[in-house]
């Protein structure tokens, strides 16, 4: 039951469309603070995943989290261009490019947090015993 809830809460959070949110506070403050919370954020989700022994939610935290931040790409106006800020800012990419980009690069610290989790479970047992 425990390990459920947590599944669920993890799901939840991974919820949040993280590479939007980055690059909209890349183009409209100029800022890469957006970038900080993609890697911190989803690399301490990944860790949580890894450490509670849920592979899955890993894949389909990612998984959704794309396909939410592609739904608000197109819905609340990167695609539009109402702010004059879409293929132009994202060069040579593009917004749709950039977003698969950027979702790749973010599985590297996502690994990094899984093998640190892996290391840290099996010494956390045997200061248990």
């Amino acid at each position: 039951m425990r390990k459920k809830v947590i599944s669920i809460i993890i799901i939840c959070l991974y919820c949040f469309p993280f590479v939007y949110y980055s690059m909209y506070q890349d183009i409209t403050n100029r800022s890469l603070y957006g970038y900080l919370i993609l890697i911190v954020g989803t690399s301490v989700l990944s860790f949580l995943s890894d450490f509670f022994g849920n592979f899955k939610l890993i894949i389909i935290g990612n998984l959704v989290s794309i396909i939410i931040s592609f739904c608000f790409i197109h819905w609340m106006g990167f695609d539009g261009r109402p702010y004059g800020w879409a293929d132009d800012y994202f060069k040579p990419f593009g917004v749709n490019l950039s977003l698969f980009v950027f979702s790749l690069l973010n599985l590297i610290p996502q690994l990094l947090a899984m093998f640190i989790a892996k290391w840290i479970k099996p010494n956390r047992k045997k200061t248990l015993n």
